[in-house]
């Protein structure tokens, strides 16, 4: 019976993840066509205040406490420090290094949160998950096949950014169970606009005024991207990590066709 659940939570998780990697990649074609008129550390600032905006009257909605005990914990510390991590370090690499690389750095997101999930909840993984998740990764890379000179110092940017997205979920996991998915949201956005603050400094630039086809992207971004957080956070809150974390892969897909 326990099996059978566990089976039941790893399916569903897996068609969260997989759902959130769908919304993840519209999030992004959207959020380039943005870039090409407004800063980053401005899109950053923007998107994260209307998503926490948005998840706050979700929170009143349901009329759920904003405020409790667990938000005090040190898993939703580290949630928020390695959200902000990944943020920054991501849209940097982003900024200053070929793409085809820091792609590829990224696909490595589901081998270190395995790996930690090992290491922190003591999670048993299997042969087979391992060859998979390998042969995904080296799927990935021949895919993109970066050249030699693709990879750089730089790529430490892309790397840093990597750790935080995996920190992420892996904080995520080990959030006390009582905080509902809008009050997850609310704080991982917050920890967009915190991190838009940080480049912003890092970056100055001045404030671009987005005119009305922009304003909508961004609300539609916006809206994409809560329903993409939701699911990924839901996935990583259920079944187990190592059968649902090999869907991140899907991701690709995605990008590619949305792309083409």
């Amino acid at each position: 019976m326990i099996v059978k659940n566990l089976r039941n939570q790893n399916l569903i998780g897996s068609i969260a993840m997989v759902f959130a990697m769908a919304t993840f990649a519209l999030e992004d074609a959207l959020l380039k066509t943005i870039a090409e008129a407004l800063p980053v550390s401005q899109i950053l600032l923007i998107f994260g205040f209307l998503g926490t905006t948005f998840f706050l009257c979700l929170i009143k909605y349901k009329r759920l406490a904003l405020f409790s005990k667990e938000l005090n914990s040190i898993p939703m510390h580290l949630r928020i420090f390695f959200e902000i991590l990944g943020r920054v370090f991501y849209t940097l690499a982003i900024a200053l290094t070929p793409l085809s690389s820091t792609t590829v750095i990224l696909q490595a997101t589901p081998i270190v949160v395995v790996v930690g999930a090992v290491l922190v909840f003591n999670e048993q993984v299997g042969m087979l998950r391992w060859i998979a998740i390998l042969i995904g990764f080296i799927g990935v890379f021949i895919i993109i096949d970066p050249g030699a000179g693709d990879f750089s110092l730089l790529s430490l940017l892309a790397v840093l950014g990597m750790l935080g997205f995996a920190g992420r979920d892996l904080a995520s996991r080990a959030a006390p169970k009582d905080l509902k998915l809008p009050i997850l949201g609310m704080h991982g956005f917050l920890s967009v606009m915190i991190a838009g603050l940080a480049l912003s400094i890092w970056e100055p630039s001045h404030f671009v005024w987005p005119n009305i086809v922009i304003s909508g992207y961004l609300i539609l971004a916006v809206l994409i991207g809560m329903s993409a957080y939701v699911s990924l956070m839901m996935a990583m809150r259920m079944g187990e990590v190592s059968a649902i974390t090999p869907f991140r892969y899907t991701r690709l897909i995605f990008g590619i066709t949305l792309g083409v």
